[in-house]
């Protein structure tokens, strides 16, 4: 496919153009690696000398392997989903995943790799792992060069903290940027956040290394010894000492190539995140049956990579604002036949995205109600009155294609926590929200949020009978002192490593940048539609868009209810990972509410003749109003 092999073309190009940023990088590091305030001049000659000498090109070449590799796991891990682990326990499971451990151990390599051509390249006592010692005896023998071997393990561990830091942080996360810049204005603003992260994050790197070679340091060194039979020299201060690791030189050129090191990394992960983000126009329809398939209906309905599914939500919401002629085509109908086969297919697509975030979200408000545990109904609750048929809101047609829907989370995954998975699971048949998703406000709902008990009246149903209520006399046994103790243990040990609140409401909203271009084309076209839209092929499916926004307005609001849902989390500028999937629920409830007054500052009164449920025409009637 097309839109496919652009993918690969643009993650090709992000590596080109890493690749060809090394040489000045390089260039810097070697400046300053070996300046010298004395001798300024002299630094000059002997930097130019060292750039254009075989060890250095040959180094080079190895920088570039590195380069290419970099961007290549970019390539292989990068998502535009963020795997948000709900608990501490789900993280540390991420951690210790095998494709992750591969992962670490590759870092770990190409780390020591650049740091052995960091010491090539500063020199003198850092240029070889071995050198020529006269022992008391007068014999020359070879002996073990801990300076270069601090620099290669020092290169290991940065590569490994930054294997690590990239799952903690979700740096294979690729978010879209909501303006949409050229290539050299977002690398250019970008460079001194690159900078800074990499100095900042290398000096990090280097302390912790410091106080672990001070533990630890003896058992790589007495390991290369006896592998290639070098002797340890006789020195005054070991670096594995305090005054051996309170070198300031030492300490510096740690720091200055740790800094390279990750420096020439986030450069790569930075170009590769503005190449694959950048925008792409698909055709709305193609008069060639061979390239029906490259058309944006297709890409949307169709399954495909999540990258491409994101690209064409992201050109749908771009063609309803400011392409009025690929708005035509959208309206347009089918020759022959004379039907809107392409409004039908990306409006049925974006409303099924809306409805599965509603599934979600009821989902996610029951179980929370119930303090996440099973809700046993009686008889009468079971059963649907008459309005409760009426107050519909998303037919079950709509939760059939929201199942399959590509922007569910994988339930397959092993590290997957079990708040996700009764989250995403299907709804049981005995829950009041099988069938059909209904108004959070339809169903009333004694039992409060986060309370204990579990025994309140839904739906008004009646209390339960006698004979299921238990007599004063059959009371049950208390637990004995010692299991009662260790109860309370385990839950003060397991309840801070379990959950996290706040974790959980973003998975909720994790792929919610879909939702937000979905809900932006649609309201768009919709306001389009008023002007444009020369058949009506709008006003059929008016209705359905209505109930659908006004009910996913609805369960967000509900949701921002909740204890952790409306905290804003502080971003942080230290770290390349992007945080912006942090903050996706306040994005997405703005554009919710900008969505539907936009249709109804369009519509205005006309929205009265729409066919709409007493609840829905109440609550549209507070936007036409202007009092949400």
């Amino acid at each position: 496919m097309i839109a496919a092999s652009v993918i690969c073309w643009r993650a090709a190009a992000s590596i080109a153009w890493a690749v060809l940023l090394l040489p000045p990088s390089t260039a810097i590091f070697v400046i300053l690696s070996k300046f010298s305030v004395l001798h300024p001049i002299q630094t000059i000659s002997e930097c130019f000398s060292m750039l254009t000498s075989a060890t250095a090109i040959f180094s080079f070449i190895l920088l570039c392997g590195v380069i290419i590799m970099v961007g290549f796991l970019n390539f292989e891990y990068y998502t535009v989903i963020p795997t948000i682990a709900c608990s501490k326990i789900a993280l540390f499971g991420q951690l210790l995943h095998p494709r992750q451990l591969v992962n670490s151990l590759v870092h770990c390599i190409m780390g020591m790799i650049v740091a052995w051509c960091s010491a090539v390249t500063i020199g003198f006592r850092y240029e070889t792992l071995g050198h020529p010692c006269a022992q008391t005896d007068g014999y020359h023998q070879m002996c073990l060069n801990e300076y270069h071997l601090i620099l290669l393990l020092g290169g290991a561990f940065v590569g490994f903290s930054h294997s690590l830091l990239g799952v903690i942080h979700n740096m294979n996360y690729v978010s879209f940027h909501t303006v949409q810049q050229y290539k050299y204005l977002r690398f250019k603003g970008c460079l001194p956040l690159v900078v800074k992260c990499s100095a900042t994050q290398a000096l990090y790197s280097v302390r912790n290394f410091i106080v672990v070679y001070y533990f630890l340091g003896y058992i790589p060194r007495t390991w290369i010894c006896k592998t290639l039979n070098l002797h340890l020299g006789s020195s005054a201060h070991p670096l594995d000492s305090i005054a051996g690791l309170l070198d300031l030189s030492l300490l510096y050129h740690l720091w200055i190539s740790a800094t390279f090191l990750l420096f020439t990394w986030y450069i790569t992960l930075l170009l590769f995140r503005i190449f694959l983000t950048e925008g792409y126009s698909f055709p709305v329809q193609s008069s060639f049956t061979e390239d029906a398939d490259h058309c944006l209906p297709k890409v949307l309905t169709e399954k495909q990579p999540m990258i491409l599914k994101f690209l064409a939500l992201q050109d749908l919401a771009l063609l309803s604002q400011h392409s009025p002629l690929r708005r035509c085509e959208v309206f347009s109908l089918s020759q022959p036949g004379g039907h809107p086969h392409n409004w039908n297919a990306i409006s049925k697509e974006c409303l099924s995205l809306l409805a599965d975030l509603t599934q979600r979200l009821v989902a996610y408000h029951d179980t929370v109600a119930t303090n996440g545990r099973a809700k046993s109904l009686s008889s009468g609750s079971e059963r649907k009155t008459s309005s409760e048929t009426s107050g519909t809101l998303i037919s079950q047609k709509w939760l059939s294609m929201s199942a399959n829907s590509p922007f569910t989370p994988d339930l397959d995954s092993p590290f997957m926590s079990p708040a996700l998975r009764r989250l995403a699971a299907p709804v049981e048949q005995g829950s009041p929200w099988y069938g059909t998703v209904q108004s959070p406000h339809i169903m009333r709902r004694v039992p409060k949020l986060w309370s204990t008990s579990t025994d309140s009246q839904v739906n008004g149903s009646s209390p339960p009978s006698p004979a299921s209520v238990p007599s004063d006399k059959q009371e049950p046994s208390k637990p004995s002192f010692l299991a009662q103790f260790l109860q309370n243990r385990r839950e003060q040990v397991l309840k801070p490593c379990l959950k996290l609140p706040e974790a959980s409401s973003q998975a909720l909203f994790a792929d919610s940048q879909a939702h937000i271009w979905a809900l932006e084309g649609l309201s768009y076209l919709v306001q389009a539609s008023f002007s444009e839209d020369q058949f009506g092929v709008v006003q059929t499916t008016l209705p359905s868009i209505l109930s659908c926004m006004l009910v996913l307005q609805e369960a967000v609001d509900r949701h921002f209810k909740l204890p952790h849902a409306s905290s804003k989390p502080v971003r942080s500028t230290s770290s390349m990972g992007d945080s912006t999937y942090k903050t996706l629920r306040f994005a997405l409830r703005a554009t919710l509410k900008t969505a539907i007054y936009r249709i109804t500052t369009t519509f205005g009164d006309h929205l009265n003749a729409v066919q709409l449920s007493a609840e829905h025409r109440k609550r549209l009637q507070q936007f036409l109003e202007y009092k949400e």
